[in-house]
């Protein structure tokens, strides 16, 4: 077989993936978008393995490698969309957006994401909490 072929599918892959991951918004397709970039690269390796000779045998060790990359990446990369479906309900990468409003800083829960609107954190979480325990077992929130 003649290796053009294998070098045009693998471009033909590559290029699918790179449109997934730039339109897709959605995370677990995202996710599959790099699986299919990662595979292209694996048949790359190993198409480049098997056609160039004289050189030692070293592409299919290389796609050995990148199948165990793909497999961490997939791992950690489904239990960040589980923890985000879970904070969320959704997993819409255009609401990845945590900074607090008017806050620079990344990393903290938006006003709006808290219960009952009030400013965000993890010190006025406790407070409501604690509110709500003292409030006479009504179930107010104060």
């Amino acid at each position: 077989m003649h290796p053009v072929i294998p070098y045009l599918i693998a471009a033909l892959l590559f290029g699918v993936g790179c449109y997934g991951v730039l339109v897709r918004r959605n995370a677990v397709l995202l996710l599959m978008s790099l699986e299919l970039m990662l595979n292209a690269v694996n048949l790359i390796l190993v198409t480049a393995d098997t056609s160039i000779v004289g050189v030692p045998r070293s592409g299919q060790v290389f796609a050995l490698f990148v199948i165990v990359l793909a497999t961490a990446e997939v791992g950690v990369g489904l239990a960040v969309v589980l923890r985000f479906f879970r904070l969320r309900g959704s997993v819409d990468t255009d609401l990845l957006d945590t900074r607090r409003a008017g806050d620079g800083a990344g990393g903290a829960v938006r006003a709006e994401d808290t219960a009952g609107g009030t400013a965000a954190g993890p010190e006025t979480a406790a407070v409501t909490a604690v509110q709500a325990d003292t409030d006479g077992g009504t179930g107010e929130v104060r």
